[in-house]
Parts: structure tokens; C-alpha cells; sequence
């Protein structure tokens, strides 16, 4: 038990975090959620539904709070309902 105390308080100081559990179900949730809509877009040939589906696939990569990744993903999901009900 001291052996994790001890890589945690190694990794802090090197920088490193490890995410949360919130975090880690925000990307998964949001991950399939995004290949779902990416899948769904292509095969009914809606390219930006499609766009949608990629950019929520994606994006987890390039946020690391907790917060503004599932607000983005609220945002982008919302987007695509918008984009798909359009005529």
C-alpha cells in the first residue's frame, strides 16, 4: 500500500495526474456515443453528422477537465439532434 503512496506522490511531482473515474466514464461515454453518430452519418449520408460523430470521438483528447468535457460533449451531442432533425 505504501508502494502506490509512493508512485502517486512520484507521479505528482513529475506532473502527472491520474484521471478521475468521472473523467474516464465522460470518454468512454462520449467515445461510443461518437461512433454511434460517426456510423450512423456515414451510412445515411449526412457528412456533417458525420463530422459530429468524429469530433465527439476526439475531442476527450484534447480537454482535461472533468467540467468542460462533458460540457463539450453536451454541446456536441446537442448539435448533432439539431443538425439531424434539420430537413
Amino acid at each position: 500500500m505504501d508502494t502506490l503512496r509512493e508512485m502517486k506522490a512520484l507521479l505528482e511531482e513529475l506532473g502527472l495526474t491520474l484521471p478521475t473515474p468521472a473523467y474516464l466514464v465522460g470518454v468512454l461515454l462520449f467515445g461510443v456515443i461518437g461512433i454511434v453518430v460517426f456510423m450512423l452519418g456515414r451510412r445515411r449520408r449526412k457528412p456533417k453528422v458525420k463530422w459530429l460523430g468524429l469530433a465527439l470521438m476526439l475531442y476527450p483528447y484534447a480537454v482535461w477537465g472533468t467540467v468542460p468535457l462533458y460540457a463539450i460533449g453536451a454541446l456536441l451531442c446537442l448539435a448533432t439532434i439539431w443538425v439531424w432533425c434539420r430537413p
